[in-house]
């Protein structure tokens, strides 16, 4: 009798299960049928058309030719330069904005009068538009016009206008500076939530017993924001990485300041070669893969470790 009865619990446990598992899909598959529809299709053609000799004007006639644009592709020198910008811009970008982060989510994180006002004003450069944003920094970089030169010259620290755009090294340099501008609010945003879960225990006792801010950052705040930071620097790299309309729009496609989508773009669009830039998209998408397969796991071996 109890063998039957633990029988019929057990087959009612698989099918309530299963049912939950109906339920879950069925949620789920409007879901993944647009994402398909709308990221995977374009995706397996972009892949598909870079091992084809297409072309913009001419889509329906094309030969495969296998690896040759891969093959072409790593021996473009414009190509390799895209590749240096983007890892240079993600590498001084992102801890950059990680750090200001910090800096604001600490300021936001304290009780003052106007706090939640404070709160709004801060996020203003992330709800911009990037291309609005970049245009209007396009104009006060600008070397005759530019508002920046203007102040530098009126305090004193520049003699003459600085070309921020029309140099290679500078222009890189700006848009470092305009991503960061624009991108520290949202990492604020994120820290600020983990500050926010944190246990305020700690916090109190340490005002209690009179420790220095400093010691209460590196040995209290740092260590249980880590898994935050983490993550936060994860996505935040993943998405620089793919950085195409403030580059575009700061530099108008100037080959010595490319990145990979901008690269990508211009192979594609103007010069109507869609084997070869479809070939550097996926180029973009095999880097992207890479780092996220590697720099995630490796990541969650930090937390399990924090754990």
């Amino acid at each position: 009798m109890f063998n039957i009865m633990k029988n019929n619990n057990s087959e009612n446990i698989l099918k309530k299960s299963h049912r939950e598992w109906l339920s879950n899909w069925g949620f789920l598959a409007p879901c993944l049928f647009v994402l398909i529809l709308c990221a995977g299709w374009p995706l397996l053609k972009t892949i598909y058309f870079s091992f084809t000799d297409a072309e913009l004007d001419n889509l329906n006639d094309f030969c495969f030719i296998g690896i040759d644009n891969f093959v072409d592709l790593a021996r473009d020198q414009d190509w390799w330069i895209a590749v240096r910008n983007t890892f240079i811009i993600t590498i001084i970008a992102v801890p950059l904005e990680t750090i200001f982060g910090m800096i604001i989510a600490l300021i936001l994180h304290r009780n003052f009068k106007g706090r939640g006002w404070m709160r709004a004003i801060v996020l203003i450069p992330w709800t911009i538009p990037t291309i609005v944003s970049a245009r209007m920094w396009a104009w006060m970089l600008n070397d005759v016009y530019g508002i920046i030169n203007e102040i530098l010259i009126n305090i004193g620290l520049i003699n003459e206008p600085i070309p921020w755009i029309a140099s290679n090294t500078l222009s890189i340099l700006s848009i470092i500076l305009v991503d960061v501008w624009k991108t520290t609010p949202y990492m604020a945003l994120l820290l600020l939530a983990g500050l926010q879960s944190l246990p305020q225990d700690c916090f109190e006792a340490a005002e209690v017993d009179s420790i220095p801010f400093r010691k209460t950052f590196f040995r209290i705040i740092i260590p249980l924001m880590k898994p935050t930071i983490i993550v936060a620097m994860i996505f935040r790299g993943l998405e620089t990485f793919k950085i195409f309309d403030l580059v575009y729009i700061l530099s108008s496609g100037n080959t010595a300041t490319a990145t990979m989508s901008t690269f990508a773009r211009k192979h594609l669009v103007d010069y109507a070669d869609v084997g070869f830039g479809s070939a550097a998209a996926t180029s973009l998408l095999f880097f992207i893969l890479i780092l996220a397969i590697f720099w995630i796991p490796f990541n969650k071996k930090r937390l399990k470790k924090l754990d």
